[in-house]
């Protein structure tokens, strides 16, 4: 059995400014999508992309993530709360400027979606093409979240047994021997999905199929790790069993399973 660390969130602190571990991880996940972005224009498999094109992709992609990523967790998890008290929803309350607590993925996937639209309008470039582009760009990103969510013992598993070698022990929750499901994620939607997509997408594909291998991917393996993550305690589980995460997956599944199998001349 394990004892997880207790890992300071906060990795600098310079007088009043403090630099989150979090907040890092974020930067890691855009520094890795430029990388990655230079490294597949260069390879030109999707013609018409250029390694300077990454720059202005990643800004509409940012805006995505943190617009679609709040308001995906507003309206998937607290609508009724945050109906009530929409100040909250950019962080404020009585008190003034209280923080953002609570992003979604799933919320910041339609925002990204909604991004690459309206950068494929202005650009005058199609727009499935443009989501092909980025879909092998963004598994190592959310995997640099994930150790994040590890780092600051947030989104635990459930209960595993204790003579499981990698059940851990968070202290800052409770005495109770949990999953690592963060690292479970970390493995599967992040690792394991970035090379199944960055192979895929070596040769060239028909319109939507790289779309699709990760619509389908992440919904399967976000679908599988669920079952070893502590459900929202303000949500538990939903009806079959299943968590909201779960049910979230389930259209992104569809919808991956569709652009993979349907006919592109």
């Amino acid at each position: 059995m394990l004892i997880h660390p207790e890992i300071d969130p906060i990795a600098l602190q310079i007088g009043p400014l403090a630099i989150r571990w979090y907040g890092l991880t974020y930067l890691v996940a855009f520094v890795m999508f430029l990388w990655l972005g230079r490294i597949r224009a260069r390879q030109n498999i999707l013609r018409g992309w250029k390694p300077g094109d990454l720059d202005d992709l990643l800004l509409y992609g940012i805006l995505g993530v943190v617009l679609g990523g709040r308001l995906g967790y507003c309206l998937f998890y607290k609508p009724l709360h945050y109906l009530a008290n929409p100040l909250e929803i950019i962080g404020l309350g009585q008190a003034g400027f209280t923080g953002l607590s609570g992003m979604s993925f799933h919320g910041g996937l339609l925002g990204v979606i909604f991004a690459m639209w309206m950068y494929s309008r202005r650009t005058e470039r199609n727009f499935i093409g443009t989501m092909d582009f980025i879909a092998p760009l963004v598994p190592l990103g959310l995997a640099s979240g994930r150790i994040g969510n590890f780092i600051n013992a947030e989104l635990p598993g459930r209960a595993a047994d204790p003579n499981l070698p990698w059940a851990m022990i968070f202290p800052t929750v409770d005495k109770i021997p949990r999953h690592p499901s963060q690292l479970y994620q970390f493995a599967l939607e992040g690792v394991l999905l970035f090379v199944i997509l960055w192979i895929y997408a070596l040769k060239p594909r028909a319109l939507g199929r790289v779309s699709g291998a990760f619509l389908l991917g992440y919904g399967v393996f976000r679908f599988i790790a669920e079952f070893f993550r502590e459900p929202d305690a303000f949500l538990g589980f939903l009806s079959l069993g299943m968590t909201m995460g779960q049910w979230l997956c389930v259209p992104m599944v569809m919808l991956g399973s569709w652009l993979l199998l349907r006919k592109v001349r």
